[in-house]
């Protein structure tokens, strides 16, 4: 199933694009709502709070009082921090076991407004935040919810950022503007992204992958989603996965590219990928190959040191290549020594970029990527094998340890 973490700040709409979601066909999953329930008189959560802060958290029919509990937490980190060590772990059971009742092909929402701060974006498929200005959510709860300006703005600053929301987010619901507006950009998400991505990860398949091999220039947020979706795909088997590296031309700044995210999982054998390809899989990013070889370059090792397992994405909206190599292996030291050369290097970077925009015009085309890819394969062994050596020599370079 396609698992979706919402959320979003307050006032920013986040209730109206989850009913909507629910209205299209999601499971929804509403995490204030499980909170409420985790804490319904003869819980085990009312029994902590009771426990914790005191019977005087209680009212006379024996419920929770949630004004004098606030108040009590409100403002004072440690008290918080109790009370969500109490809360957040059985909501999370209660998500959890919702969440596995859902059916295979399910698209599941689950709504929650702490999602950032608590987080839990490496768990979902895709994180969703519903976004407003600061100005425009502000002014919301002065109009709609009767609050002060000084209640508003402490509730506000009691959450993430919305730079650290934006930050997280693998789509952005924009909701500056009218309710039409949001629930049209609803629609769109979940007819061109949610669905076809559900499908996609029920089949085992990737999303297919149309135009040819089109270069633009380098983007910032590269980086930005290379580390959020490396985190996803590390939390997918944490003990097997020794680290996830951002590789290829869009982890070298300056560099044109493909918009493709190209990241290399360095895990201890090639046993061990095949064991792990079922999780990533689940994780969204299915098998294409189970082996293939990348091309052994000159002087290197046996051809077994350049085998890897390859996946990439379910999702129709993100295009992303997974390269599942063994740690020490001559093809993991190659694609880090590689991305570091062209980094270090401004003649690198210049010589590689004209070679790919040659070659980009030479196999454009709605189905030429893969011819493309194979043409560049002569020149990573002809020319930026000696050069990229000789600079590692020069330089000392060593790949990453991981710790070890």
């Amino acid at each position: 199933m396609l698992r979706i973490g919402l959320t979003g700040g307050i006032a920013s709409g986040k209730s109206v694009v989850a009913a909507h979601l629910l209205e299209r066909g999601a499971v929804l999953v509403d995490a204030d709502a499980l909170a409420r329930e985790v804490v319904e008189p003869g819980t085990e959560g009312l029994q902590r709070i009771a426990e914790e802060f005191g019977a005087g958290m209680l009212d006379d029919g024996g419920r929770l009082d949630r004004a004098r509990l606030g108040a009590a937490v409100f403002g004072n980190p440690e008290r918080l921090a109790a009370l969500n060590a109490i809360v957040h772990p059985l909501v999370r059971a209660r998500a959890a076991a919702i969440t596995a009742a859902a059916p295979g092909d399910a698209v599941v929402v689950q709504d929650i407004p702490l999602l950032v701060e608590t987080g839990q974006g490496s768990s979902f498929h895709l994180v969703v935040v519903v976004d407003a200005p600061d100005d425009v959510r502000l002014q919301r709860m002065l109009e709609h919810r009767g609050m002060t300006r000084e209640a508003a703005r402490a509730r506000m600053d009691a959450q993430a950022t919305r730079g650290d929301r934006l930050a997280a987010a693998d789509a952005v619901l924009d909701n500056s503007g009218t309710v039409q507006h949001l629930l049209v950009q609803v629609d769109r998400l979940w007819d061109g992204r949610l669905v076809p991505f559900a499908r996609n990860l029920a089949a085992g398949q990737r999303a297919a992958r149309n135009g040819g091999p089109v270069l633009e220039p380098h983007r910032a947020d590269w980086a930005q989603q290379a580390a959020r979706i490396g985190a996803r795909i590390a939390a997918a088997a944490p003990e097997q996965i020794l680290a996830v590296d951002h590789i290829g031309s869009t982890a070298v700044p300056g560099l044109s590219a493909k918009d493709v995210i190209d990241l290399q999982v360095a895990v201890p054998d090639l046993a061990v990928a095949a064991a792990i390809a079922p999780l990533l899989s689940a994780a969204g990013f299915p098998a294409v190959r189970d082996v293939e070889a990348d091309t052994p370059k000159p002087n290197a090792p046996d051809q077994g040191e350049w085998l890897k397992r390859f996946h990439a994405n379910a999702d129709p909206c993100r295009a992303v290549n997974v390269h599942v190599r063994a740690h020490g292996s001559a093809g993991w030291r190659y694609a880090l020594m590689f991305r570091d050369w062209l980094r270090s290097d401004p003649s690198a970077r210049s010589l590689y970029e004209a070679h790919k925009a040659e070659l980009a015009a030479e196999h454009a085309g709605p189905d030429s990527t893969r011819s493309y890819a194979e043409a560049k394969e002569p020149w990573f062994t002809d020319v930026a094998w000696p050069l990229m050596a000789a600079w590692a020599r020069a330089t000392g370079w060593e790949p990453p340890s991981y710790g070890s």
